[in-house]
């Protein structure tokens, strides 16, 4: 009996190398193969890692619960609830979320996980939130230094990397989904028709209701970008806020509650054919287009003309029109920034002191410019 069981695993083993031997003969002979073969161990620690990651940083993700009271409600009525997510970004307590799930709220509770695991809850101030970047900062008192997660950059990873998302969507505290990068830069896109400087990055991991603010991860536990979005017409799009958004606003939200916005007073737009051919640039293939100048702004006090090419910020080429906007807009009011400028042949260099960005109800003077088309909306940096 124990002869012939032996004899079965002899005749397995070598019905099993028997399939092998031809590729293996091949390959001896000096045969082409004609596949790439994978390795299972690549593979086995690709999902270590990923668990290792989601586990790293579950202590250092909350669950963010809102209340808000409407002024025409009467005192009966019941407080409307939302929830969201956050991750604690220094030891003393402070989070970054976005800053549509605290908007409006008159009360905000954060969760954490205690040492032993277990969840607490502590009230919630915000020290400061953004709207245009949707970036909110909060601060909770828990009596112990919590666990902080580091903020890498968006730079650091690119289409196709693996990411992980961690969040409490529809209230699951603590949900893990994967995916990808499904792409970089999308500033097309206008989630609940916000207007702000988006940068977003799309990825496929699943994020819904509850989602927003919390972490997208990279293989490093590293915080790259905030959770944001969801394309609800479709399935596997998503959008998260750049970590590098956040982490240019952060300062001026610690220090000032919101964020003071740098403002040259110009219009701006990518270089294309039909701008080269109004503004008689047909020799030109780079920088961005200015389409309009305010004379009595920072920049038309400076001497920029409307069909001037702006080369380049402090010696950092420029060639999106978004990226010279947020470059502006996030230095803040008093700094100053040189500007390369092509006038037709010619190079300039202009220095140009930024002002405060001017609120709505503030007076804008005229802009000199051309009258820009009602489908191409432009905004000022």
């Amino acid at each position: 009996m124990v002869r012939t069981q032996a004899k079965c695993v002899l005749l397995a083993i070598s019905c099993a190398l028997g399939v092998a031997a031809p590729a293996q003969a091949a390959q001896r002979r000096g045969g082409e193969r004609l596949w790439l073969e994978a390795k299972g161990q690549e593979v086995r620690t690709q999902r270590s890692s990923l668990s290792h990651v989601a586990r790293a940083a579950m202590p250092s993700v909350v669950s963010i619960t809102t209340r808000q009271v409407s002024p025409e409600s009467s005192g009966e009525e019941e407080a409307q609830k939302g929830i969201g997510s956050g991750f604690i970004i220094h030891p003393d307590g402070y989070i970054l979320t976005s800053d549509h799930v605290v908007e409006g709220a008159s009360d905000i509770s954060v969760t954490v996980l205690s040492p032993q695991g277990y969840p607490e809850e502590f009230p919630a101030e915000v020290v400061g939130e953004d709207a245009r970047t949707d970036c909110a900062l909060l601060r909770i008192h828990a009596g112990r230094p919590l666990p902080a997660l580091k903020l890498s950059s968006a730079s650091r990873v690119e289409v196709a990397d693996w990411i992980v998302v961690i969040g409490n969507p529809f209230g699951l505290a603590h949900s893990v989904t994967v995916g990808v990068v499904s792409y970089k830069g999308r500033t097309e896109v206008t989630p609940n028709g916000r207007d702000g400087d988006f940068d977003y990055m799309q990825m496929d991991a699943s994020i819904n209701p509850g989602n927003s603010g919390g972490p997208v991860l990279d293989l490093k536990g590293h915080v790259v970008a905030i959770a944001n979005a969801v394309n609800v017409a479709g399935q596997g799009i998503g959008f998260a806020v750049p970590i590098d958004i956040a982490k240019a606003v952060l300062p001026h939200l610690r220090a000032h509650g919101k964020v003071r916005r740098g403002w040259m007073g110009i219009t701006v737009e990518d270089f294309s054919p039909d701008m080269a051919t109004e503004f008689g640039l047909e020799g030109s293939r780079q920088g961005v287009v200015v389409s309009g100048v305010q004379e009595e702004g920072p920049a038309g006090r400076a001497g920029l003309r409307a069909g001037d090419v702006i080369v380049a910020l402090n010696a950092q080429p420029i060639a999106r029109a978004h990226k010279l906007r947020w470059q502006v807009s996030a230095r803040g009011a008093g700094r100053s920034v040189v500007l390369q400028v092509r006038r037709g042949r010619h190079p300039l260099k202009l220095r140009v002191t930024l002002e405060d960005l001017p609120t709505e109800e503030a007076p804008v003077a005229p802009v000199a410019a051309r009258p820009s088309p009602p489908s191409k909306p432009v905004r000022s940096p």
